[in-house]
């Protein structure tokens, strides 16, 4: 979705006729898939990672790295594809990842990560769509 619109006001309406039940869940409601479920989890394939929601690019493969933590996870994002916001729930203190475009629901990051970034962007498979390399 690449039109002119301003996603960030589009109604939550909107966004159920536009997702699937589990992607509206993860994307818009901040739910998350069951670890080691989603289908980008083992991927290795080349190509770019972009919002499940809206479309915009969010990270290239070669971004992404094995963490064992059941989710796919990366060690940075595209400049200024996603954004932050400080999570509290569940008894938790975590920071979320949204979509800088829609405000999407993608994940987490956390400061754990095994590369020079130190960044684990540990993000749902359901939040993602890859667009493989030709």
């Amino acid at each position: 979705m690449n039109d002119q619109k301003d996603l960030r006001l589009m109604t939550e309406d909107f966004w159920q006729k536009k997702l699937g039940p589990q992607q509206y869940n993860v994307l818009r409601q901040k739910g998350t898939e069951a670890p080691f479920s989603g289908q980008y989890y083992l991927t290795k394939d080349k190509g770019v990672y972009k919002c499940g929601a809206c479309g915009i690019q969010l990270f290239a493969s070669d971004m992404k790295f094995e963490s064992d933590c059941g989710w796919p996870s990366f060690d940075k994002a595209i400049p200024c594809a996603v954004e932050f916001k400080a999570d509290d729930s569940h008894g938790m203190k975590r920071t979320e990842v949204l979509c800088s475009n829609c405000g999407s629901h993608l994940g987490h990051i956390f400061d754990d990560g095994p590369t020079e970034t130190g960044q684990r962007y540990c993000i749902n498979s359901l939040a993602l769509d890859l667009h493989k390399e030709e």
